[in-house]
């Protein structure tokens, strides 16, 4: 009892504070996640999923432009852009056991930081995985969390290859949370006590600079802050701690 007790009052602050300190930006607390209401279709959220916070349209939704997705199964692979709604992009995909969905959102409008008192614009850049087993899986986007074969096990990559020493964070809707940092091979596993949805996050800031095509033509940037997830929805184990109520926000009031 007291351990469930101990597990209960674990820090809510842990991911939301993890996400602070890695980016300068208010934006950048943020994540992308993919979740699948029962019966329904894939739908990308963005917002804070530790707090039960969910961006809306109009409003702070809109900034992410458009969302690109695709669902990965035995058959093959099959992209779709995100239908924008109310909080979120709806899907036309129902992953089935064993398939897995990929999402992006790299129109976020750049943002002006200052470092070593110049003006520099960085990119954020948020991207999103769901799966419905811990089978070992390929990484697809830039910074890309996947399962490594054991429930539980994650394996971190960036541009195709094992990223080390990067933090990562579980989190379950209700706040729970823990953080562990990527071994030598990016690899990181932790316990999953509670049934329902959990959400890892990662996030690395990548100095390359380059250019994009935005609505405006050519955009140069210095850096691009990625930020990644992986959703995944355990059928069993500890009835979870209740979620906060469902709330919109809006990061421009941060």
């Amino acid at each position: 009892m007291n351990n469930m007790k101990n597990m209960k009052n674990m820090t809510k602050s842990t991911p939301i504070a993890f996400a602070l300190l890695a980016f300068a930006s208010a934006a950048q607390a943020h994540q992308i996640w993919l979740e699948q209401p029962a019966g329904q279709n894939a739908t990308i959220r963005f917002g804070e999923f530790g707090e039960n916070l969910r961006e809306a349209s109009p409003g702070t939704l809109d900034k992410l432009g458009a969302t690109t997705a695709t669902l990965i199964s035995a058959k093959g692979e099959k992209a779709a852009d995100g239908v924008k709604t109310a909080n979120g992009f709806t899907l036309p995909f129902k992953p089935a056991q064993g398939e897995a969905v990929v999402a992006e959102a790299g129109k976020y409008p750049l943002y002006k930081v200052k470092k070593a008192g110049e003006e520099q614009m960085h990119w954020y850049y948020p991207t999103a995985r769901m799966v419905t087993d811990f089978a070992p899986q390929a990484p697809k986007l830039a910074l890309d969390l996947v399962p490594a074969g054991k429930p539980g096990e994650f394996q971190l990559f960036f541009r195709g290859k094992p990223l080390p020493k990067t933090k990562v964070a579980l989190v379950t809707q209700s706040g729970w949370a823990k953080e562990k940092q990527t071994d030598a091979e990016g690899k990181v596993s932790f316990d999953m006590p509670w049934k329902g949805p959990y959400v890892a996050e990662a996030s690395h800031n990548d100095s390359t600079p380059g250019e994009r095509r935005g609505a405006n033509g050519a955009e140069r940037y210095q850096a691009v802050a990625y930020v990644t997830t992986l959703s995944y929805v355990k059928a069993d184990g500890v009835e979870p701690i209740p979620a906060a109520a469902p709330e919109s926000g809006d990061m421009a009031k941060k």
